[in-house]
Formats: structure tokens, sequence, C-alpha cells
């Protein structure tokens, strides 16, 4: 890989460079022994004139738009029929122009030094694209295993893969900070707490921090609370995290102006006012401060990821010493996807080719409505990765749903939001896997909020209560699945 990075810096002409260069990253980046029955060139299009695609990959449906080294990828430029468009817009076009089927799910703009990679499944397809350059090729080189593999894990989810182990790291750091200022006792009752006291503290947090880079919170709002009063920063918490669990019209009329602005988010994650929370000035608040807050980005972590790491770092059991081990994303739709996952992309392919428009849209609905009437069980779900991939991977579908629909004017404004994490249980013997989980869902309801926020007016906050994360064991006990429906139609129960 070294070489092939070597061998094209800083060259490469679109049109005398563009076979040789694809074949080669087939071969010596993927590995691909026999790399041309798998890539097509200079594809045949339509459009108003014959054009050609530049690279396309049948199996993968990957279009790639090709330009020469010195080009910039972000400027527009003017094409044979004397329209102006941007590589994307380009290729977009032609995406557009083939058969259903052949539809681009990745577009790549590349200019040989770097590789901007659009996400055609996304529903804000004006969202920017995963950047990888060619100098850092072999760090990213897994990125473009969508290439040659139609379930592989898309950049985006490699990325908060990557974010999502460094914030963990963030959690542990504190966490280890924290646990010597607790009060020191022989107690084992007065010790559980403790440690229960300290993972509710590490979730709110890591919650608090995430709706500040999410756009939840307004851009430093968090932190130009905390840093103003760093000195009392253990008053200032308790006193937060109990207006963030008031409503507005209920709080104290004398509190402090910058406090006040903060909104009511409630769902029960802020609601124990009785946690212990020791002395924090020192490292505890430098952490939070400097390295939690101003040095790190949560709003790209991936929730069924960071999850199980969160878990981890918070558990004193021993597996916390082999490392941060968690299952990933890969793995997990080892098991959604012949679950149920495969059966409902397949319906969903099915109603795209539907060639009558009416049919197609009154099928879409329907469709819509049955992936709300779901339910997903996870009978013993820790910090609930499975539940929080489910739910991100029926949303993806409605979005799919969604996007296709706002085509109509007379319905975009109708559009709603079905699928729900009320639809998703959970039973977990933990207490803190089960506070990681609730927090994990609460996330990932906003990510993929943020993806179709331009269609709902609803409002992410206060975030909505559910109790489907249940603390207990369903081995010992039927008394912990009081309430879940069982027997009805529409369970999904894995684990």
């Amino acid at each position: 890989m070294k070489n092939f990075i070597e061998r094209w810096k800083n060259k490469g002409d679109e049109k005398s460079d563009t076979q040789t260069f694809w074949l080669e990253f087939l071969h010596d980046v993927l590995g691909v022994e026999n790399p041309g029955p798998v890539i097509e060139f200079e594809k045949r299009v339509k459009i108003e004139q014959k054009n050609f695609i530049d690279v396309y990959i049948p199996s993968t449906r990957v279009l790639i738009e090709q330009k020469s080294f010195d080009v910039d990828l972000d400027k527009p430029a003017k094409q044979s029929d004397d329209e102006i468009l941007t590589p994307f817009e380009q290729a977009k076009r032609y995406s557009d122009w083939l058969p259903d089927s052949q539809h681009a799910r990745w577009i790549i703009t590349c200019n040989f030094q770097e590789f901007h990679v659009h996400d055609m499944d996304s529903f804000d397809l004006n969202a920017p694209p995963e950047i990888i350059k060619l100098e850092n090729l072999e760090e990213e080189a897994r990125k473009f295993q969508i290439l040659i593999d139609p379930k592989a894990i898309s950049p985006k989810e490699i990325r908060e893969e990557k974010i999502s182990i460094e914030g963990g790291k963030l959690v542990k750091k504190l966490k280890e900070s924290l646990k010597p200022r607790y009060r020191h006792c022989d107690d084992e009752e007065i010790l559980k707490r403790q440690h229960r006291d300290l993972t509710i503290f590490c979730v709110r947090i890591v919650f608090l921090l995430y709706a500040e880079d999410s756009g939840l919170l307004k851009k430093n709002q968090f932190y130009d609370y905390l840093k103003l009063r760093e000195i009392t920063a253990r008053d200032a918490l308790i006193e937060l995290f109990d207006v963030l669990s008031t409503k507005e019209e209920e709080r104290d009329f004398y509190l402090e102006d910058d406090v006040k602005k903060f909104p009511y988010v409630d769902g029960g994650l802020f609601a124990d006012k009785n946690i212990e929370i020791p002395k924090l000035g020192g490292e505890p608040i430098k952490i939070i401060l400097d390295d939690m807050s101003q040095g790190f980005d949560w709003s790209g972590i991936n929730p069924p990821i960071f999850g199980a790491i969160f878990e981890r770092v918070l558990d004193d059991s021993e597996r916390e010493t082999g490392g941060m081990h968690y299952t990933t994303v890969k793995n997990i739709h080892k098991v959604i996807d012949p679950l149920f996952l495969d059966e409902l992309n397949a319906e969903l392919e099915n109603i795209f080719a539907i060639p009558t428009d009416r049919t197609r849209t009154q099928s879409l609905l329907k469709f819509q409505n049955k992936l709300a009437s779901l339910k997903f069980l996870d009978p013993a779900c820790g910090s609930g990765n499975f539940l929080t991939e489910s739910f991100k991977s029926l949303r993806k579908l409605e979005n799919r749903i969604l996007s296709e629909l706002s085509k109509q004017k007379d319905l975009k404004e109708k559009l709603e939001i079905k699928v729900s994490i009320s639809q998703f249980y959970g039973i977990e013997v933990n207490d803190f896997a089960v506070a990681v989980a609730r927090t994990a869902l609460w996330i990932v309801d906003n990510q993929m909020w943020k993806e179709t926020q331009e269609i709902t007016k609803e409002d992410p906050l206060p975030l909505k209560e559910y109790d489907n994360i249940k603390e207990g064991s369903a081995m010992d006990t039927l008394d912990t699945l009081e309430g879940f429906a069982w027997g009805l139609p529409g369970w999904k129960i894995y684990h």
C-alpha cells in the first residue's frame, strides 16, 4: 500500500490514468486478486446526449467521478451541455438517469489525492462527505470496503467507532479521578450506591457534553456555566441537575439567568436528586472542562459502540482490565440482518420498484406504519448496543421512505417520524448498564432526528420519558417482564 501511495502522490490525469489507478487501488489497497470483472469504466448513461460514467462498481452500486490531481472537488465547472455543476452534482445527475436498480448507493468524487465519499442513503444529501486523503490511506483503507462488500459499514460509522473509543477513554479518565474522592467506608451497600451514583454522574456529564456539541444546547452553554463556577463546581452541578429536571414554569424565580436558560430535559435522566457527588476541584473539573468539553467533539459518537465501551469503563469488575472489547456494528448486523432487517430491506426495495406512483405511495405509507408497529426485546441487553443499532437501522429505512414521499408537495407538510425508541425493550441485571442503555437510546434518537428534522416540527427536548429498559434478570423472574406485551404480533426477540 505504501508503494501505491507513493506512486500516485501529486500526479494523476483524468483521461489517461483513471483505469490504471482504480485497478491498482482494488488490487493493492483492497486485495482484490482479479479486479477487472469487478469494475466498469466509461459506463454509458443517456441524458440529453450520450454520457459516460468514469467508474462504476455494479455489485456495490458505487459511482466514481474522477478528476485530475489538480482539480478542486468542491468547485463547479461547465459541462458539455453548459450546465455548471460540481463533480458530486455531475455524478448525482448520472445516477439519477440510471435505472432504479442501478442508482448509486455511494458516490465518490476523486482527484487522485483526495476521495470524497457521499452516502446516498442519507436523508440530507447536502451533508458534507467523508473526506479521505491519499496520504492517510494506510490508516483509512478500511473505509473503502464499501467498494467490494455490500454489507460493509460506512466510512462515517468507522469514524464514529474511533471517536467512541476515544470518548470511552475520557470517561474512564474522569471516573478514575473521581473514585478516590468519595468518602471511604467498609459498608458494601454504601460502596454499591457510590458506584451507582458515580455512573449516573458520568452519564449526565456525557449527555450534557453531547447536547452542547450536537445543538441540543447552545454552543459552549454547559462549558461557560461550569467555567464561571469552577471553584464551586460541585454545588453548581447539583443546582444544574435540579434545573434540568424541572419545568421552566416551576423553577425558582431567583435563579441566575445563565442557569435559567438551560432547557427542561426530563426523561428521567436527571430525576434522582439524591445522588452522592464528591468535591470536584482540581483534576476532575479540569478533565471535564479542558479534556472532555473543549478538547473533544461528542456529537460524532456512535451509541451502539460507545454504550458498550461506556459500560465497561464504569464497571469495576475484572473484565475492564482486559481492554475495551465491544460488539462491532458489523457483528451486530450478523444477528439483526437475518433476524429481521434483510426481510424489511427486501420489502422496501420491492415497494420502490412499483411502477405506479399512487400505488407506490400508498405502499410506502403502509410500510412506514408497519415499521412503527414492530417491537423489539433484548432480554440481556447490556448497554443496549443491539437495541440502539436496531433502532438506527429502522430509522434509516424510515428516512428512505420520507425522502421519497417528501418529493410530493401535497404530502411533504403531512409527513412525520413514526419509528420511536418506545418500540425497543431491554432487560439487564447490571444497574449501570441500564443507565447507559437508556442514555444511548436518547442520543441515537436525537442523532436520527437531526437527519430528518426539516420534515417534523417536533422538538427533541424534553426527552421522551420511557421505562423500557428494566433492571433485573429475565432468567430469574417473570416479574421483570411485567408490562411487556408478550404474545402480540410484531415482536422481535433476540440475544
